[in-house]
């Protein structure tokens, strides 16, 4: 199982657009500072788009609990500005405080019942709490207009409804046909389900509605990156730029592209301009330590995909890369450490489950290793599924789970 880099396509894509560009380019796994920060910046700032920007400067400067204070302060004094308070629970949400973010999204609902942007949120914490209804109904709430989609797509599989979902959605593509967000919403669902050639003709007949969709112009870039048109999907990351210098997934996204075609340079370039709009985001450290491992540096990438875990739990790749990291170099012991954190933070992952086997495994661990192993057989992951299913078919001593009923 290769590792990943991250692409940006579902929840908490969209944060605060407040682009950083006085940021230090990103130069290695952590970033500490001394005081020097509080100094050159003794006035606290009194706007909006201010009291984000310097509560970024402190998540890059590694301060984050104070940059959670710091912006506690700013919210309470201006409780009725939306922005900051989402960005709040963003970063309440990301350090684990799933009940203080859940309040933060509630408390603008009550004062803003159609902000989709905080339904997207507010689902994304009752995913992660395993309330899967309510987490859908969030998330429909938030449609068209956010990419919620993977989220659903990936809540309606856990939930075992996927094909009713998937029909639902076609029904509607054909009823709006011209509907540039409704079709940007059924592009999202065929990149989901991993057809990217639907997802593509639903995308473009978006875009020749609008233009200017940055839903359809980045799920348009990834699809085309899934067919391997690497250069198609630059160009529409860059367009997706061009309208909004400020889209974090786009940035990110263009250089998951370079990184796949192994243009290491622009790959980094971009990293670095994802990381200043958003060094929040777990998704540029983790793909920093994908283009570290392409540079043989796996003791830099190990430090990266750590930073990505500790930055923001709940991201699967994370663990994924870190116990591949471990594995290449016969640190089993490590690998199951962190494939186990992995699966404490998100449950039923068939590659964790698949991973998790294989070092089991390597130690020794037979009994162990197949249980994990079944577990990934019958998860909702079609790659680990598949794989643990031959190494079954491989070994027939080892019954599949449908025989073992």
């Amino acid at each position: 199982m290769a590792r990943r880099f991250v692409i940006s396509a579902a929840a908490l894509v969209c944060v605060f657009a407040v682009a950083l560009f006085a940021l230090p380019a990103f130069a290695g796994p952590t970033i500490n500072v001394d005081d020097e920060w509080e100094a050159l910046h003794p006035v606290f700032q009194s706007d909006p788009v201010g009291a984000i920007k310097s509560t970024r400067e402190l998540i890059a400067a590694g301060k984050m609990d104070r940059a959670i204070k710091h912006l506690e302060t700013y919210v309470a004094a201006h409780p009725f500005e939306p922005a900051p308070r989402r960005f709040l629970g963003d970063l309440y949400f990301r350090t684990g405080q799933l009940d203080r973010a859940k309040f933060q999204y509630q408390l603008l609902l009550r004062q803003n019942p159609g902000d989709k942007e905080t339904h997207n949120r507010l689902g994304t914490v009752l995913a992660v709490e395993n309330h899967v209804d309510d987490a859908i109904a969030q998330f429909n709430a938030a449609l068209p207009g956010t990419e919620s989609v993977d989220d659903l797509v990936s809540l309606h599989q856990r939930k075992g409804d996927l094909p009713a979902y998937e029909r639902d959605v076609e029904r509607m593509s054909h009823l709006y046909p011209t509907d540039p967000g409704i079709q940007g919403e059924v592009g999202q669902v065929y990149n989901a389900i991993h057809q990217p050639y639907a997802a593509s003709v639903h995308f473009r007949r978006a875009l020749d509605e609008d233009p200017t969709n940055l839903t359809a112009l980045n799920g348009l870039g990834l699809a085309l990156m899934t067919m391997y048109d690497f250069a198609g999907a630059v160009k529409q990351f860059k367009a997706c730029l061009k309208i909004d210098p400020t889209a974090f997934q786009c940035e990110n996204n263009m250089a998951a592209s370079y990184l796949e075609s192994k243009q290491l340079g622009e790959a980094e370039i971009a990293l670095d301009r994802a990381y200043q709009l958003a060094p929040e985001r777990a998704e540029t450290f983790v793909n920093r330590g994908y283009l570290a491992d392409m540079q043989g540096d796996w003791k830099t990438a190990a430090a990266f995909y750590a930073q990505a875990i500790q930055m923001y739990p709940y991201l699967r790749e994370s663990y994924i890369d870190l116990a591949l990291a471990y594995e290449d170099h016969k640190m089993y012991a490590l690998a199951q450490a962190a494939l186990i954190k992995g699966l404490a933070a998100v449950p039923d992952d068939g590659r964790l489950h698949f991973l998790l086997g294989k070092a089991y495994e390597a130690q020794g661990d037979h009994t162990e290793a197949v249980a994990q192993f079944k577990l990934a057989a019958a998860g909702t992951d079609p790659d680990a599924s598949r794989i643990a299913r031959t190494m079954y078919a491989l070994d027939t001593s080892v019954p599949t789970p449908e025989k073992s009923k």
